[in-house]
């Protein structure tokens, strides 16, 4: 029952990227380019998504003792902000930025068997591989 929730969810979500234009870089660019030909759709996007979110993990996740698809909560374990979480999200945001692709919108796009995004994919995934080995130097 959980993977069929978890599809579903990621069917829902995927689909939410593509109708708002998410899953095409070009819009993410533009709406980091706040000097020129500025995209306020990644605005709405956010702003619909914590509009969901924020009831949800405020007023509902405390009142749920279990998931309704069955299994555990996987919640962060701390809220320490630290040099490794620091230096991540800064290579998250710099490959965001140079890319116009976070990684769910990149999967999503996937289906478009566009170069650009299947380069992304294969960078992310040896993005991965690196961080595996770099995270027991940072002491994490």
């Amino acid at each position: 029952m959980s993977w069929v929730a978890a599809f579903t969810a990621g069917v829902i979500f995927s689909m939410g990227l593509v109708i708002s234009g998410m899953t095409d870089p070009a819009n993410i660019r533009g709406f980091l380019d706040i000097l020129g030909n500025w995209r306020p759709h990644l605005a709405l996007v956010m702003g619909a998504a914590l509009a969901v979110t924020f009831p949800f993990f405020q007023w509902v996740l405390p009142r749920l003792k279990r998931p309704l698809a069955g299994g555990d909560f996987h919640l962060p374990l701390t809220k320490l902000i630290d040099k490794p979480l620091i230096i991540g999200a800064l290579l998250f945001g710099a490959g965001w930025g140079l890319s116009g692709l976070c990684p769910g919108p990149a999967i999503a796009g996937i289906a478009y068997l566009e170069p650009k995004v299947l380069g992304f994919i294969v960078t992310m995934i040896i993005g991965f591989k690196v961080a595996d080995f770099v995270r027991p130097v940072m002491g994490r």
